[in-house]
């Protein structure tokens, strides 16, 4: 487990649980305030919290939900991919976005994970780097205002 700031105790600490479709405000709300102009649509929340194959996590404290991962596996080409991994601005450099990961990955049946980061969010690169995620490769021009995604892949180990 990472490093937690002083102020992160066992009662503080949040709850990391599946994720449905009664969460769709919440991760909504969660995308806006994460993604601004690359936030997902409405449509789009309630996809990856309904559609199969994909794995759904939250991370809440109290009642409050601060973090959230999809994961979209896909068995048939060994490969999983991080559709989204966001946490609350206000509840950021805590680990609860690695924790997340970590239950993630930990879920997965697959060699390889991958995603894409927009390229310039040096804390989100700096975590996946952290984390084992070598860059290979970028799609130009990806997210708006025409800004390249950095694509990350990390080998799992085999069960």
């Amino acid at each position: 487990m990472p490093n937690r700031p002083a102020d992160i105790t066992p009662e503080t600490e949040p709850e990391i649980q599946p994720a449905g479709w009664r969460d769709v405000r919440e991760v909504y709300h969660l995308e806006q305030a994460c993604f601004a102009q690359d936030a997902w649509p409405l449509w789009d929340v309630l996809g990856v919290l309904t559609f199969p194959e994909i794995i759904r996590l939250k991370a809440e404290l109290g009642d409050k939900l601060v973090g959230f991962i999809a994961v979209d596996q896909r068995p048939q080409a060994g490969e999983a991919w991080i559709a989204t991994l966001g946490v609350l601005p206000s509840h950021r450099r805590q680990g609860i976005a690695s924790r997340l990961l970590d239950a993630a990955e930990g879920q997965l049946d697959v060699p390889v994970i991958k995603l894409s980061v927009r390229a310039g969010n040096r804390p989100a690169v700096q975590l996946y780097r952290c984390r084992g995620y070598i860059l290979t490769g970028a799609w130009p021009k990806y997210y708006s205002e025409q800004v390249d995604a950095l694509i990350f892949q990390k080998k799992l180990p085999t069960p």
